[in-house]
This record gives C-alpha cells, structure tokens and sequence, in this order.
C-alpha cells in the first residue's frame, strides 16, 4: 500500500491526553487535514489509536509516529494505524510495514541515512530534524536524490512552508506550528481549528505555486 497525500501535511501529536484526542481528531479532519500521527512517546498511544479508528473519515488517516524499534512497530500495527512514521532508519521496521501492507514514513538525516531508508522500501524519507539546517538542505538532498520523495519535519512553520515545497518536498510534519501550542494546551478546539484550517491552506497554495 502507498501512501498518497492530496493534502501533504502530517499532524503530530505527542503527549495529548487520551480524553482529548478524539476531539482534536474530528476538529482537525472538520479543518481539512487529511493525516495525523500520535508518537508512540506518548501515554497509552496505542490505545489512543485503536480506540480513534472508527472516528477516521474516509478518505483520512490516523497513524503512529515515533516507531522507533519493532516492538512498536507491531503495537501500532496492532492498533490499526494506517501509517508509520519514525525518526530512525530501522530496517526491521520497514520490512515489518512492508509485510504488512502499511505504509511507512522512515527518519533519516544524513545522504547515507536517506538512500538507506528508501533503498529499505520506505515509501518516503522524513529528513528529521530540518530545522537547523532549512529548505536549503532539502535541495542539497535533492540533487543526487532527486527520484525520493523527502517529508521535512522540525522547524516547518507557517513563514516557511513555501520555501520547503519550492525546495521540493513532497509532505511535512507539523506540530505546535500546525495545530497552535496554546490552543492545545487550553483545549481550545476553534482556534485549534482556525489554526490548522490556514495551515492547510497555506499548504495548499504552496503546492499550487510550485507547479
């Protein structure tokens, strides 16, 4: 199973509580993001997932970020995550998704790291962190790597999204920039919504621009 994206941002949350996650999750589809990962750093994350699958519209996708090893692989799985996303290059992780028909976004930094992770069978590269080192490194990447579609994650922000998508990434992963840290921290559902509505729509004119 491939991974396609119309709307190519990936919510991340970590640490969120169980009790208000189901809310952030139809909030945040409502606002039109398409994908969402819950870290498996954060409490009772594959309960979080498995109870939240039957709240994914059609169309959506809910998976587990942070799969660091393949004991969480296999507890996400078990879950019912739709997708993988890690911030290492653990073969065994990629080889467990692809037997399990579950796409998987594999964490990589340096050139060595990338090819790795896509010659594995990832179905893309998250380059983690990019925010040391910005759009500029994605095009660096992107020269000899032009065939591998990179995920920016750490340090995507509303200011710069453009500059990543003009650099030729194909998604990113946004925390606190895409769902708002106060709004999470006050529970406050309408500004978290605003927040990821013109994230979504930045994003979205981004792509445009781009081609």
């Amino acid at each position: 199973m491939t991974m396609t994206l119309d709307v190519p941002v990936i919510g991340i949350l970590r640490g969120i509580e169980a009790s208000f996650f189901k809310d952030v999750l139809r909030a945040s589809f409502d606002a039109g993001l398409q994908a969402i990962e819950v870290t498996m750093n954060t409490e009772n994350a594959a309960q979080i997932i498995s109870s939240c699958r039957t709240f994914v519209p059609s169309g959506k996708l809910l998976g587990a970020g942070t799969v660091r090893n393949l004991d969480e692989a296999k507890k996400a799985a078990d879950a019912g995550a739709n997708f993988f996303v890690t911030p290492n290059t653990d073969v065994s992780v990629i080889e467990y998704a692809l037997s399990h028909n579950i796409p998987v976004i594999a964490g990589a930094f340096t050139p060595t790291e990338v090819y790795n992770a896509w010659s594995a069978g990832a179905d893309m590269v998250k380059v983690f962190p990019c925010g040391h080192f910005g759009p500029q490194y994605i095009k660096d990447l992107l020269g000899p790597f032009d065939t591998i579609p990179l995920v920016a994650v750490g340090g995507v922000t509303q200011s710069n999204i453009g500059e990543y998508f003009r650099a030729g990434v194909k998604a990113v992963g946004v925390s606190a920039s895409l769902f708002g840290r106060v709004a999470l921290e006050n529970r406050n559902l309408e500004d978290l919504s605003q927040n990821v509505k013109k994230f979504v729509e930045l994003c979205l004119k981004s792509i445009t621009h781009v081609n």
